[in-house]
């Protein structure tokens, strides 16, 4: 091997082993592989940063805009009273779950669709009497079994239709996915519904009765002030000041018949006032012995008086590119930056109670939070939350038309031949925003730019590996245990590397990598290359087996209480019948 042959494969054995390891996120890992290809003369100066301008990466962001305007033409109600219709057995609600979000999956960004239904699954399990955890990895499951369907159901697809156009070729059209796809999401949706679920281990604390992952009422402190005490007059800054900074939070303000939810910490108290109070048991007794403050000795504490029209709590989790991952609670400031009261947390089902500040949150925690109702949404949009309750989920209104129009209109144009999908789903977004169907703010925040950078930083990464000729020597091997094995054994092995690579490694970059590697393959062995490319297509976005596989996996970690070596039990058999059946589907659509 050249020198230049050598040097990918370690830049790409250390890129997998970061992506691996998990410890930096994603797209900091792809910048890292596009300066070391740049630094080691594999690909230009001038050309490092091209991928910013990829079709497929300019897809990507404007299907997530497109995503985030049908998120907000109140679909949500519409949604609840339709998954609440087969609540009788978990058979037909499991089935109508995983078919929903795949019908959504295969229109919107698959992780978008998940997110618009997170709340909506939620709810209608507890209100059925059933473990959210026997839904919520159905609804991952699902959301990625229905973005093989069409071209923008996922990223993938979008990089596998991009680069056959490299190829001299016509990019695969937004249908050209569909046969295959729908053959597998149908065969994966029986799988999981008939028999899928009943692998899926029940994980205690997510019950009906207990209405969330936490108690209330288990959270809060009663503290009195007493009378004749020269505790009155001081703030409750000052009263709280012995436990050190942010270590208690001031719930609720209790004074005869009044009640004030979240008060100032300049706020007076006086004789007969009682503090609700969150914090450590061990922080809540310092204040107890410094301050003077007695403990209620019964409490007949109602948790839906810590609630008032303009203060509300809610259950939100981390999403895998929130500003909060790796911060230390004390570091995030809730209260400071966002005017929120952090009153619990919970991680992989489990609330965690003593030393919260000194807690590093990571993706998938679940954080009970308190805040002025209005603020709520954009102080969780502004953190990377996703809310696990809406309000008002039985909402009568129908969804605004609107978005869907334009959305149609942008496929019709393109499928139609008239604009390329780039082109027409970027005039779809300045449409959505002329029409307020989403403001510029949400613009903006709705696409998730750790994609973007990744996808854009990998394009010039998967170049390098095909100009170095390390591609060549990876497809000369594959081309060699072709020769011994039947031709359909090829598309079966390229299927198989692309489901192992994205289970451990983003999708997206699996799409990048492999791509080149199958063009090259198919090459040698004198194939269409198009079966070699779908297989990749099919492969990169089967994640089934581990919760870091896909960002679906990690969001229903938190509030299902799944653990990590829960994904295996249903993905494991899930992918098996993905293979069995994908793979003679794409030889009869795609024949080599």
């Amino acid at each position: 091997m050249t020198f230049p042959q050598i040097y990918i494969f370690a830049v790409l054995a250390a890129t997998l082993t970061l992506f691996i390891w998990g410890r930096w996120r994603y797209d900091i890992v792809a910048l890292l592989a596009l300066l070391a290809v740049v630094i080691g003369g594999l690909i230009p100066p001038e050309k490092a940063f091209d991928g910013f301008g990829h079709p497929a990466v300019i897809t990507v962001a404007a299907v997530l805009v497109i995503s985030k305007a049908i998120q907000n033409s109140g679909l949500i109600g519409w949604l609840a009273r339709s998954l609440e219709a087969f609540n009788q057995r978990p058979e037909l609600q499991t089935g109508a779950v995983v078919i929903l979000v795949g019908v959504l999956s295969a229109f919107m960004n698959n992780v978008g669709a998940l997110a618009l239904l997170l709340p909506v699954v939620i709810h209608t399990a507890r209100k059925s009497g059933r473990s959210p955890s026997m839904l919520l990895m159905p609804l991952s499951f699902g959301s990625l079994l229905g973005g093989l369907v069409t071209l923008i159901g996922t990223p993938p697809n979008i990089i596998i239709a991009t680069y056959r156009g490299t190829l001299g070729q016509e990019p695969f059209g937004m249908f050209d996915f569909a046969p295959v796809g729908i053959v597998v999401a149908i065969a994966g949706a029986l799988f999981i519904a008939l028999i899928g679920w009943r692998l899926i281990p029940a994980r205690e604390g997510q019950g009906a009765e207990k209405g969330g992952l936490f108690d209330i009422e288990g959270y809060i402190t009663e503290l009195v002030v007493p009378e004749d005490s020269n505790l009155s007059g001081k703030s409750i800054r000052e009263l709280l000041e012995p436990a050190g900074h942010g270590e208690v939070v001031a719930v609720a303000l209790q004074r005869g018949e009044s009640r004030r939810l979240k008060p100032a910490l300049n706020e007076i108290v006086r004789d007969d006032d009682t503090l609700l109070l969150e914090g450590s048991a061990q922080s809540i007794e310092t204040i107890i012995h410094d301050s003077g403050l007695r403990l209620v000795g019964s409490s007949t504490l109602d948790p839906k008086a810590l609630e008032s029209e303009d203060i509300h709590f809610v259950e939100a989790v981390i999403t895998p590119n929130s500003r909060l991952v790796r911060r230390t609670v004390a570091q995030a400031m809730f209260g400071r930056r966002y005017g929120l009261n952090l009153l619990a947390l919970a991680r992989q089902g489990r609330p965690i109670r003593e030393n919260l500040r000194k807690v590093t949150l990571r993706a998938g925690d679940v954080l009970l939070l308190q805040g002025d109702a209005q603020a709520l949404p954009e102080s969780l949009s502004t953190l990377g939350c996703l809310p696990l309750a809406e309000r008002d989920l039985t909402l009568h209104r129908l969804p605004s038309p609107l978005p869907l129009i334009v959305f149609a209109g942008a496929i019709a144009s393109s499928v139609l031949g008239f604009l390329s999908i780039p082109v027409a789903f970027t005039a779809a977004v300045v449409a959505l925003v002329l029409t307020r169907s989403v403001n510029l703010r949400e613009l903006y925040s709705s696409v998730d730019w750790s994609v973007i950078v990744l996808l854009a930083a990998m394009v010039p990464v998967g170049l390098a590996v095909e100009v170095s000729g390390a591609t060549a020597i990876i497809a000369d091997g594959v081309a060699n245990l072709a020769a011994v094995l039947p031709p359909w054994s090829v598309v079966l092995v390229i299927l198989l590397v692309a489901m192992v690579l994205s289970d451990v490694m983003n999708n997206a970059a699996t799409a990048v990598l492999m791509a080149p590697l199958a063009f090259g393959v198919a090459e040698r062995i004198a194939v269409s290359p198009d079966p070699l490319l779908m297989a990749v297509a099919v492969g990169s976005s089967c994640a089934f087996l581990t919760p870091i596989g896909h960002q679906s996996n990690i969001l229903v970690m938190g509030p299902a209480g799944y653990r990590f070596g829960d994904y295996w039990r249903m993905g494991l058999p899930l992918e098996i019948i993905i293979v069995v059946i994908s793979v003679p589907a794409i030889l009869w659509i795609w024949p080599l």
